[in-house]
């Protein structure tokens, strides 16, 4: 929870990646906060209060898995906001010629999309989530100690340079607007 609202402010791509783990940690724990507490809250060290609120967080991700028939698989709808927040300022970036550095970044990492796209089977997915599911699946392997081929890792850099732009280019967006800005800067 308060690693959450940290990354929420600073990286936008790092809180996606932390709360799909979450939402993985709560299903690793069938649902039952008991274990959660045990395996999770309590390697903390958080006083009664802050417990507590730790506790409430998990319970009510618990309640909204279980509500959005998220339960075994897929994501919070706060979860893919956040992903519809980024494919829209995505579309807008891309629109705009003023931001040739990230369109170029973005062109970059375009083949490896296509290809992961096209071999993942499953319902095309937008270019930013299809992005983070290959940095996730990245993360998970790492966890589990797996090397992957040399083609992967760099397919893994430029969507995480594209990622990482938009990122970027969102928290600024948040804070002030970066096509307003660039108007009044030209």
């Amino acid at each position: 929870m308060y690693i959450a609202s940290q990354k929420r402010k600073e990286n936008i791509a790092e809180y996606l990646i932390y709360m799909w783990q979450i939402e993985d940690i709560i299903r690793a724990n069938g649902l039952d906060i008991e274990r959660i507490k045990a395996s999770v809250i309590e390697r903390f060290g958080l006083d009664e209060a802050h417990t507590r609120e730790m506790t409430e967080w998990y319970e009510s991700l618990i309640d909204m898995m279980r509500r959005e028939e998220v339960a075994e698989h897929g994501h919070l709808q706060i979860n893919r906001n956040v992903i519809i927040m980024l494919e829209d300022l995505h579309r807008q970036l891309l629109a705009d010629a003023r931001f040739d550095d990230y369109i170029k970044v973005f062109y970059a990492a375009l083949p490896y999309i296509v290809e992961l796209r096209a071999k993942s089977g499953a319902e095309p997915k937008g270019e930013v989530e299809t992005c983070f599911n290959a940095l996730y699946g990245m993360l998970m392997l790492r966890i589990k100690g797996q090397t992957v081929s040399d083609a992967t890792a760099e397919a893994i850099k430029h969507m995480s340079r594209f990622i990482a732009m938009l990122s970027d280019y969102f928290i600024r967006n948040e804070h002030e607007d970066i096509f307003k800005a660039k108007d009044e800067a030209e």
